[in-house]
């Protein structure tokens, strides 16, 4: 079955384009209670009234235009802007003298800040800064001087547009870091993945044939060494790879893009899964398998994963132990979880070898053992003491939280 592309957007835009566009609704009613409120202060009413009317249906046509960064074009953006700025620069044509010394709104009110947090939310702070400077010389050209009080808002509006704008530009550069790391942890999981199945298969098969080559000699002794050079160098592309570049969507206003590779589930629609029955064919001559009458159940994905990694701890037992070391397993069905202890009777493990073997790109332990319970949100404990063999206890939860859900 192929693998799926799981595609995820992450966007703390989208929540700043819903509020302006009901800011933009409410500041326009707004608008309209203060012109009703205020009716015996204007000296051409009817000049307001068809303002009003512009406002009100160019407030409710636009409002896909402010839903996304990409529907907001710069042409919509001048144009609204310009609304606003025809408003404010009308106002001492409707509004009576009494009205702009005793610090009246303007026509559109507070409805002009919308316009201008449109340019912060789509282009940033720069946007704002060059969007609020001619809103801020329209309202002093309204009052006619500098007040205090106008110039208090025209500040304001500065302030906390290129402020806005600012926020918009520091939440994108941190969505295109998040999203690198999601893609970095990904990708790194995805190697994992990799490394475990290559270790379990290719890397045991050439490790065989160079031991067998060296024993039998001749050219099986060259073919041996071929294999060895071979494995070493599979190890090391396995240990490194490489992590590809996160990708981010044309529009950086959409968010960013993380695509990460799931593998599929083709235990979809079944139940847990016996354990016991995957444990079975470990049982040999030399190897004891000891587990409960009752069955074992586990969710699919932690069952494979639980026995490949007794597979892997059996394989290191054969490796390092030789082939006439004996083995047991042990299964225990806990409440909350299961343990499964894989035990040798071999030489054991002498104290630094586990890291010295990492370092040497064999991840026997580190990937096929410990990697997999850890992605199940279990743990692996290997204890050994040398000359009295080596003991591996796994431990996985019968419950699966978080990515191990989505495995």
């Amino acid at each position: 079955m192929a693998r799926r592309e799981r595609v995820m957007r992450m966007s703390v835009e989208l929540p700043l384009w819903r509020a302006l566009a009901g800011y933009r609704v409410l500041t326009m009613l707004y608008a309209v209670g203060l012109f009703a409120f205020a009716y015996d202060d204007y000296d051409r009413p009817g000049l307001a009234i068809g303002y009003y009317a512009v406002l009100f249906v160019w407030t409710l046509a636009t409002l896909p235009r402010v839903q996304s960064a990409t529907a907001c074009t710069k042409r919509f953006l001048a144009v609204d802007l310009a609304v606003a700025l025809v408003g404010i620069v009308l106002t001492p044509l409707a509004v009576s003298d009494q009205h702009i010394q005793d610090g009246g709104p303007t026509l559109p009110s507070i409805w002009t800040a919308g316009s201008v947090l449109a340019f912060a939310i789509k282009g940033g702070w720069r946007w704002a800064a060059f969007a609020s400077t001619p809103v801020a010389v329209a309202n002093l050209v309204e009052r006619g001087h500098p007040a205090r009080d106008t110039v208090h808002n025209v500040i304001l509006v500065w302030v906390a547009s290129i402020a806005i704008g600012y926020v918009v530009e520091v939440a994108r550069a941190s969505e295109r870091t998040l999203a690198r790391a999601l893609e970095i942890e990904a990708a790194t999981r995805e190697r994992e993945r990799l490394a475990r199945d290559i270790h379990d298969g290719v890397l045991q098969v050439l490790a065989m044939v160079q031991r067998r080559g060296a024993v039998l000699g001749g050219e099986a002794a060259e073919l041996g060494r071929m294999a060895g050079e071979q494995e070493v160098a599979l190890r090391t592309l396995v240990s490194g790879g490489l992590v590809p570049l996160s990708r981010v969507s044309e529009d950086a206003a959409d968010g960013a893009l993380v695509r990460a590779v799931e593998e599929p589930d083709d235990d979809l629609g079944h139940g847990p899964v016996d354990l016991r029955l995957l444990l079975a064919p470990f049982a040999a001559a030399r190897v004891s398998l000891a587990e409960p009458g009752a069955p074992v159940p586990l969710p699919p994905a932690a069952a494979r994963e639980l026995a490949a990694a007794v597979g892997a701890a059996l394989d290191n037992v054969r490796r390092h132990a030789g082939e006439d070391a004996r083995a047991w397993i042990l299964v225990e069905d806990e409440p909350d979880t299961v343990i499964v202890t894989v035990r040798d009777d071999g030489p054991g493990i002498p104290e630094g070898r586990l890291a010295q073997a990492e370092g040497e790109g064999r991840m026997g332990v580190a990937l096929s053992i410990r990697g997999r319970l850890r992605d199940l949100g279990g743990s692996a404990e290997l204890i050994s003491v040398p000359g009295q063999g080596t003991e591996v206890e796994l431990t996985v939860p019968k419950v699966l939280r978080g990515k191990a859900e989505q495995r």
